[in-house]
């Protein structure tokens, strides 16, 4: 008779938040004294009220050639706040890969006199010179993970990652209509092949695209060429939202295509319903708002209705000597 056996895991409570922090103008910080910050607004994760920090010159004298980082609690807390950090430039790592580092952060403790302290977060003369600081700007990205306490659970559970429903539907719907392994579309003049789980995830992340590509896919798949016509799109545009509707990246490009690529990004984005994509627009468009572009942008943000950028143009239109 073969033994009887059981197993259980222990888990963390965790609530995981994150924070974008762009600081325009960085040529003017640059004049607050060593140990001095300038903060930003205050925002909520995992029940409490933090603040990021932001030390042109560095914490202290030994440290005065770095620009530094803090974060803080915003408020007093009657016991100690454990939570994992992680703050790096805003895009440098991907949505998985932030998540696994983040995972394996240290364990800090907050309390309302204890903070977390990035003091040589970046050598100044370094930053000046990197792809980070672009129209005399930088964003950085704050990840958060409160842990509330740890339990026991049942260690059955199956370790298997299951496809958002959308997604799933999307590839069934596929499957069952289509047997090739990919599809070939003509944009513009270039033929381009693309592999169906690509699709699937485009499909996932805009009904809108969904209705198009796949009405078009059904459409010319009694044709004996097979090619689907895409109407009415850039080639990179369309490689573009492919690329990030299955890896959750934006293009890379040089500095001089940056904004145009930028542009035609977001008016997708609008068209389409990708909303993340939308908002990761908007962020890279307000690096580009100065005294030349704000009109243009602002008329782009009207047009495409783009809030947050919108705000952004009127913000430094607003701002005196502007």
């Amino acid at each position: 008779m073969s033994p009887s056996g059981s197993a259980s895991s222990i888990v963390a409570d965790t609530t995981e938040g994150y924070h974008f922090l762009t600081i325009r103008d960085y040529s003017r910080t640059k004049g607050v004294p060593t140990g001095e910050r300038i903060g930003s607004l205050p925002f909520t994760v995992g029940g409490h009220c933090w603040r990021i920090y932001y030390f042109p010159n560095g914490v202290r004298s030994e440290v005065a050639d770095y620009v530094s980082f803090s974060l803080e609690l915003d408020e007093d807390v009657p016991a100690t706040v454990k939570a994992q950090v992680k703050i790096c430039f805003a895009g440098e790592e991907e949505e998985a890969e932030q998540a696994a580092s983040l995972a394996l952060a240290s364990v800090d403790e907050f309390t309302s006199q204890k903070c977390r302290q990035y003091e040589k977060f970046i050598k100044r003369e370094i930053l000046e010179n990197s792809r980070h600081l672009k129209n005399d700007s930088l964003s950085i990205r704050c990840d958060i993970a409160v842990i509330h306490g740890y339990r026991g659970v049942d260690g059955t559970t199956a370790f298997i990652c299951v496809l958002p429903c959308d997604v799933r539907q999307n590839l069934g719907k596929y499957i069952e209509t289509n047997k090739r392994t990919h599809e070939v579309f003509e944009v513009g003049t270039e033929i381009i092949a693309v592999h169906y789980c690509v699709l699937v995830a485009c499909w996932a992340c805009s009904p809108v695209l969904e209705a198009e590509l796949y009405g078009a896919i059904k459409e010319d798949n009694t044709a004996a060429a097979g090619v689907v016509h895409v109407e009415g799109m850039e080639v990179e545009v369309f490689k573009a939202l492919l690329d990030f509707a299955y890896t959750g990246r934006l293009p890379q490009t040089s500095k001089e295509d940056d904004e145009v690529m930028c542009q035609r990004l977001l008016v997708a984005a609008d068209r389409y319903g990708i909303v993340q994509l939308k908002l990761l627009c908007e962020e890279w468009m307000c690096k580009y708002i100065d005294v030349g572009t704000a009109a243009t942008i602002l008329a782009l943000a009207e047009q495409n209705h783009c809030e947050g950028l919108r705000k952004a143009c009127f913000d430094f239109l607003a701002a005196p000597g502007n």
